[in-house]
């Protein structure tokens, strides 16, 4: 499996603030393209796993990054808080994930088709993505937080949209899920929701406690065929 060092850095800014997002080596070649939301700690080895995963099956990713240079989490304390503050200030979730977007779209060229996938955090912002109505075709939502505020209106979404969710995810709720589900109808959304049973929250991750081989493979198989549904 390909580390960091594998991946290309893409510098970009936003105001003052300075990002380094990590793309893969065949970005200039013609091919669709899946931006990577990583989970609350940023870039981390599920993403680039991701990553390398993707190219060998046909696709240039980009991990992004959310936070910016100098403001990377480095203790779940800090992840807590840095991921909270954006789930809360979503309009500035949804810029920064914009911004990685259209870098990404930059370096391969707009006529591409191009997806998204986010994890647990990035999970959330493949779900910001779609209620923001980012140009993009298709999202993936992996054990994400599903909440919405009620106040929120849903806007017609432009991508189609799975969400895996884990049917024993210790920090979503059935409302959650619920809720969730009546959001995608409201947004006139292509949409599917697949229940993994008996795993937890972060299942496919290989680091976590939660991870379950057997159901992050199919997650994994059910992404793909999904991407390549819609971005091939």
């Amino acid at each position: 499996m390909m580390d960091a060092s594998d991946l290309i850095p893409v510098h970009y800014k936003d105001r003052a603030i300075e990002f380094q997002s990590l793309i893969t080596p065949n970005y200039k070649n013609n091919l669709p393209g899946v931006l990577i939301l990583p989970a609350w700690m940023g870039i981390d080895r599920e993403a680039i796993q991701a990553a390398d995963s993707l190219q060998a099956h046909g696709y240039i990713a980009m991990v992004a990054d959310v936070y910016g240079q100098g403001q990377q989490p480095s203790s779940i304390e800090d992840a807590s808080e840095f991921s909270k503050d954006l789930k809360e200030n979503f309009k500035l979730y949804q810029r920064r994930i914009c911004l990685a977007l259209e870098e990404f779209k930059d370096l391969r060229g707009y006529s591409c088709s191009t997806g998204i996938i986010g994890y647990c955090f990035g999970g959330t912002g493949a779900l910001e993505a779609v209620r923001g109505q980012l140009e993009i075709q298709a999202a993936v939502c992996v054990h994400g937080d599903l909440f919405k505020s009620p106040t929120r209106v849903s806007a017609v979404s432009k991508a189609k949209v799975l969400i895996e969710h884990a049917a024993d995810d210790q920090f979503i709720s059935s409302s959650d899920v619920e809720s969730l589900m009546q959001e995608m109808k409201e947004s006139q959304a292509d949409w599917q929701l697949i229940t993994y049973g008996d795993v937890m929250h972060s299942f496919t991750n290989p680091w976590s406690a939660d991870y379950h081989k057997t159901m992050a493979d199919r997650a994994w198989r059910h992404t793909l065929q999904f991407l390549d549904e819609v971005l091939k």
